[in-house]
């Protein structure tokens, strides 16, 4: 059988042999993909190998395309992260999604160049450093009383702050790392985030992403919540409009999240083509669509 690598990362990889060991509170996601996909990878003549990102090299021997699955810890170690990818490509496998993908992706600021490209994008300030001072002004400037302070090289909302006017942080407070600064949109808590699934291109599926009442995080760890969605034609058009405008072909797999604007349209917060969670649950042929545009890849 064709090996095909699943990257996780050491908090998502279940604990060998029952022994005691900490995972993520969301490394049941991780148990989900690999449930969804391995038996139409099977199916297809593929074995589905998980191996943690920062194994030895040697851990790859005979991987075939090693597909960036649950390396939820990329963040932390980018530069590693990469440097890990491009080993593997030289080596002769294929990566998807591809080094090159990745160094654009990592940092939030392809944001600026999918809305110089004409995307509709959330308004956003750029910052290197954050105080409370610059975070009053962020709010003044977006004529708003909350904002929501972001990492530029993040995922699942960790280290995010929302700050709101009534209760500035100290003085003193510092964000630890360059960031992102959006008003906070109330869509989030009413219709929710909207992520739209794309293989190779094509769409998927949909799913909507509801935080836990009080929260404003969508993700499973605080409490978000995510069903089927029926997209309309606008909709769809929409997020397959921003895969066009990618600076390079279609990736393997890619997650556009959005939310509505005031004015009804959708805004892309997020074209998330590193490692982003395909919601199989929401999307049953998930596994068999991936099965296919891999043996594309791989010229089997």
């Amino acid at each position: 059988m064709i090996k095909i690598g699943f990257l996780a990362c050491e908090t998502t990889v279940p604990i060998a042999n029952g022994s005691p060991g900490e995972r993520r509170g969301d490394a049941f996601e991780h148990d989900l993909m690999i449930a969804g996909l391995e038996p139409a990878f099977t199916k297809q003549g593929f074995e589905l190998c998980v191996i943690d990102w920062e194994a030895p090299i040697e851990a790859f021997d005979g991987i075939a395309l090693a597909m960036l699955g649950t390396s939820w810890n990329y963040q932390d170690k980018p530069d590693a992260f990469v440097a890990k990818l491009d080993t593997l490509a030289a080596r002769g496998i294929t990566v998807c999604n591809s080094p090159d993908v990745v160094r654009w992706n990592a940092t939030k600021t392809y944001l600026r160049e999918l809305g110089d490209a004409g995307a509709r994008t959330i308004p956003t300030m750029w910052r290197e450093s954050v105080t409370a001072k610059g975070a009053l002004a962020a709010m003044d400037a977006f004529g708003t009383d909350r904002i929501v302070v972001k990492r530029q090289i993040g995922a699942g909302a960790l280290g995010q702050e929302l700050i709101s006017r009534g209760s500035l942080p100290d003085d003193d407070w510092v964000f630890g790392h360059p960031a992102m600064l959006q008003p906070f949109l109330p869509a989030i808590a009413e219709e929710g985030e909207l992520s739209f699934i794309f293989i190779d291109g094509e769409l998927s599926h949909v799913l909507r992403k509801l935080p836990a009442k009080g929260d404003y995080r969508i993700q499973s760890l605080y409490g978000g919540t995510e069903s089927i969605h029926e997209p309309s034609e606008d909709e769809a058009a929409s997020a397959t409009a921003i895969i066009a405008t990618l600076p390079f072909p279609p990736p393997l797999y890619a997650r556009i999240d959005m939310l509505r604007a005031e004015d009804g349209a959708l805004m892309v917060m997020e074209a998330e083509l590193i490692e982003p969670y395909l919601y199989p649950e929401q999307g049953p042929d998930l596994g068999n669509r991936l099965a296919r545009a891999i043996t594309n890849r791989i010229r089997i």
